[in-house]
């Protein structure tokens, strides 16, 4: 059996079955993809014989059903072409731009994805970090997934989220502002491109990173899809952050999929008077999520060895002050932040010589902890 007719079944069947249909999914595990395309477009007789071979299985066979009953409104090859000229293009399971850590998704893993951007989806998700939350965020939490997305892609990480309003809106832009790449998981097709109101924001996304999505192309959401479509989101990452979300938030349920697949599960503490807070200290308090405030915290729950990213914990900032001997550290504490300081005023303050105090503030200067100005000695304000 050629494997590009078995490509072209996964697309079609793609195209017949609901996202993440386990029926489908079990069915594939024991049949080839053409046997079961083959047993829904064929005739009763033509069905029965290709299914011979399998255990009896009703839900199979209910399935089997509802697909023939749609494959009037399946695409012709000119539309699927127009599709692919317009710039999208079919990523296999096996295919080398496959993230094979979909797979571990079982049954439900996706049968193909529709993707359109300049970055290599198997490569961006390698180092990556879901970041999501409740559309309607707050001020505080916007400012978190911006400042928290922009930090991780900085430093080399992909930030993955659902291009919704919101927190997934700041994760991207954050992304986007530290020309970071960032991968944005549809719930609905990408020639549809919900929500409309981004469709600046995943031109900029597909430029340098990727849009994704396992729904046929011009399929609009629905609202069972959104929370069918955050399993690929916690799959195709190291871990996710949940910024802001309300008890019944679609965020949690993202969550629940990156636990299930033994993936970290980070959750940013809120005002507790704020209802889109309340999710994120449940996820803290009954689910063990990890407590995060900022960039780096995540990055030493998703570090990969040789990656840079830390994963011991962290004790507090390790600067070159922490190395100073006694003198210098007495002479650093009694050097103004704000106007100036002479030299012998700052020895008697920290009781040590003129001498001592000219040479701890020569080595101080030197490390780039204080400066000389018009009103004396300052204290450089470290980042």
């Amino acid at each position: 059996m050629s494997g590009e007719r078995e490509r072209r079944a996964r697309v079609a069947l793609s195209l017949l079955a609901n996202p993440g249909d386990p029926v489908l999914g079990a069915a594939l595990r024991t049949m080839s993809a053409s046997d079961v395309l083959g047993a829904t477009v064929g005739s009763d007789a033509e069905g029965q014989a290709l299914l011979a071979g399998q255990p009896p299985d009703p839900a199979l066979a209910k399935a089997i059903g509802r697909w023939r009953a749609l494959i009037p409104d399946l695409p012709g090859a000119g539309t699927l072409a127009a599709w692919q000229e317009s710039g999208l293009r079919l990523i296999h399971p096996g295919d080398p731009e496959w993230p094979t850590q979909l797979d571990d998704l079982g049954d439900t893993r996706p049968l193909v994805l529709w993707a359109r951007g300049g970055a290599d989806l198997r490569l961006s998700c390698v180092n990556s970090v879901s970041i999501v939350g409740a559309r309607a965020s707050t001020g505080y939490g916007n400012h978190v997934a911006i400042e928290m997305a922009a930090h991780l892609a900085e430093r080399g990480v992909t930030i993955v989220s659902g291009g919704a309003y919101g927190i997934d809106a700041s994760a991207h832009r954050g992304a986007l502002a530290a020309q970071g790449v960032t991968v944005a998981v549809l719930a609905g097709g990408l020639e549809f491109g919900y929500p409309r109101g981004h469709s600046a924001m995943f031109v900029t996304i597909a430029a340098n990173g990727v849009l994704a999505s396992e729904c046929r192309p011009d399929r609009g959401p629905t609202r069972p899809g959104f929370l069918i479509r955050n399993r690929i989101i916690a799959a195709l990452t190291r871990g996710t952050v949940v910024v802001e979300a309300a008890l019944r938030s679609g965020a949690l349920n993202t969550a629940r999929h990156a636990r299930d697949l033994c993936r970290p599960v980070m959750a940013v503490p809120g005002p507790v008077t704020s209802e889109q807070s309340a999710g994120c200290h449940e996820l803290i308090r009954d689910y063990g999520a990890m407590c995060v405030t900022c960039g780096s915290d995540v990055a030493e729950h998703i570090a990969l060895p040789g990656s840079g990213l830390s994963a011991s914990p962290r004790r507090g900032p390790a600067t070159a002050r922490d190395m100073l001997d006694p003198a210098a550290a007495a002479v650093l504490e009694e050097v103004p932040a704000r106007g100036g300081r002479g030299p012998a005023s700052i020895a008697a303050r920290a009781g040590v010589d003129l001498d001592t105090a000219l040479r701890s503030l020569g080595l101080l200067a030197a490390d780039g902890f204080v400066e000389r100005g018009e009103q004396g000695w300052r204290a450089v304000k470290l980042n």
